[in-house]
């Protein structure tokens, strides 16, 4: 049975929640007042919370201001999904060598979950499927600290994420670039899971580019 979460962890589920939907807008100040009434917590789990997210580099705090939300940057998208690319190349590398049935049928359920997301229009249940999908693929590596950077990562990308998949076209394509990606770890093609990871994700950054720079300006 999965244990109940902590307030913190409630409280930083929630912040996490409502960056992804666009609730809490890029830039938009955080009233930590409100926020703590809202959820009915007090302000000490929030302010942990909000450090979590800062060190993500999800929020940011100036002094006499507090915190905001992050601001979108393609610097910081750019250097993210390079880190992405090399250690999520060498798990899944090693990962392909390892797979079980169990695991298999662990990133088909979650693929399945992307896809009923995407058919319902519910970006916050697909960004959250989207995650299972590719952490079933990585897990099997047994590289438990190299996955703990990449979670990491990931964390600090959400709300990109949601950008790109605010998109009918980008949506359609993560459906039809996770068949190839299930297709190759099936077949425990390492070469061909690793290459086709690579495109998918550079084709979120291409995507992004034009995006961010838009929202920027």
């Amino acid at each position: 049975m999965q244990r109940p979460p902590t307030t913190q962890e409630f409280v930083l589920g929630e912040l996490r929640r409502s960056i992804v939907s666009g609730e809490l807008a890029p830039g938009q100040p955080i009233r930590q007042d409100s926020i703590a009434q809202g959820l009915g917590v007090s302000r000490v789990p929030l302010r942990e919370a909000l450090k979590t997210l800062e060190a993500e580099g999800q929020v940011v705090y100036q002094p006499h201001r507090g915190y905001s939300v992050a601001e979108l940057s393609l610097s910081d998208l750019l250097e993210v999904y390079r880190m992405r690319e090399l250690l999520e190349a060498e798990a899944a590398a090693v990962a392909t060598e390892r797979f079980t049935d169990t695991d298999l049928a662990r990133i088909t359920d979650a693929q399945q979950d992307v896809e009923r997301a995407a058919d319902d229009g519910d970006l916050v249940a697909m960004i959250a499927a989207n995650r299972r999908f590719h952490f079933a693929l990585l897990e099997p590596s047994g590289m438990p600290r190299l996955l703990r950077v990449v979670r990491t990562l990931w964390d600090a990308t959400d709300a990109y994420r949601a950008v790109y998949y605010n998109s009918d076209a980008n949506r359609t394509r993560v459906r039809h670039e996770h068949d190839g990606i299930v297709a190759a770890a099936k077949n425990r093609r390492a070469d061909d899971l690793v290459r086709l990871l690579d495109e998918h994700r550079r084709h979120a950054v291409d995507a992004l580019r034009g995006t961010i720079t838009s929202e920027v300006d």
